[in-house]
């Protein structure tokens, strides 16, 4: 009886350490998709009665998102990216007007040449979605200039992308195609698109970097810039657009949002005084402090 024990003993200690050593070597699931991003929203408020120093009611709020998935595995890299902010600002009695309106998605797929290069290729579309106004050209009036799909970009590159590593991305697509959609017959003139048309295509070159990084503790900025030339008119022409935005935390829920956009695009006309139509350098500007999650 007692070798029965005995032999029951070993048997049980010999299983158990085969199923240890079992579960030791068992590693957990490589991941091959990295997600994340940033919502936040900002508000502010003035009330002002019997103000000896004058100044008007205001409420304003602005919200953004910017979303991120990510795959790799082996040669394959596909990075894409989804940003969207909407603003809206109320003084007195007059009606609500925006301040930001954008959204924004980009679709990036590599093959690994090495550590370091890729061929690739991009799609990016562009876009708004809310009617926009002039209220300075008549005053007391408001005067429609763009809408959703009124302009819209959509941008196909093909070329090599330098990616050191997941925080920097340098392409460059010397075969790419732009197209300007204005949804819209009475304001295809001041986006670059012929009278009669809704549809604007170029063909031409491009060149896109984005960085982000932590600047200091509880402070981040991601920024990106692009160029784009047309290759069959005014190719010394170059459209540019850059993007800054810094995050600085406060705690789990609370940070100040700072972004910055800079676009010059040589079809974007815009109406001087003597009625000519010219481009101009846009900017944006935008602070705000109040809610962000980070996921």
């Amino acid at each position: 009886m007692r070798f029965v024990f005995t032999t029951i003993f070993l048997i049980t200690c010999f299983l158990y350490a085969g199923a240890q050593a079992d579960t030791a070597t068992v590693k957990p699931p490589e991941k091959f998709w990295k997600t994340g991003g940033l919502a936040g929203f900002t508000f502010s408020q003035v009330t002002l009665h019997n103000w000896a120093a004058g100044g008007d009611n205001s409420i304003s709020g602005n919200i953004i998102l910017n979303a991120f998935a990510n795959y790799s595995k082996g040669s394959v890299s596909w990075d894409n990216n989804f940003d969207m902010g909407y603003g809206l600002l109320k003084q007195n009695e007059a009606e609500a007007r925006k301040t930001d309106d954008r959204i924004e998605f980009t679709s990036k797929y590599g093959r690994k040449i090495n550590d370091k290069l890729f061929y690739s290729g991009m799609l990016n579309f562009r876009t708004q979605m809310f009617p926009g106004y002039d209220y300075k050209k008549v005053p007391g009036e408001k005067h429609y200039i763009s809408d959703a799909f009124a302009p819209a970009y959509v941008t196909i590159a093909l070329g090599v992308d330098f990616k050191p590593n997941d925080d920097f991305t340098l392409l460059f697509a010397p075969l790419t195609n732009k197209t300007t959609i204005v949804m819209n017959d009475s304001l295809t003139s001041a986006f670059g698109v012929d009278d009669g048309e809704n549809v604007r295509y170029e063909a031409g070159g491009f060149l896109r970097t984005a960085w982000k990084t932590n600047v200091m503790e509880n402070v981040s900025m991601q920024t990106k810039v692009e160029f784009f030339s047309n290759y069959l008119e005014n190719p010394q022409n170059v459209d540019i657009n850059w993007e800054l935005l810094v995050v600085m935390k406060i705690n789990k829920f609370l940070s100040a949002n700072f972004s910055i956009q800079t676009i010059y695009d040589d079809d974007t006309r815009f109406e001087t005084e003597s009625g000519t139509k010219v481009a101009k350098l846009q900017f944006k500007e935008i602070f705000g402090l109040g809610l962000n999650y980070k996921f």
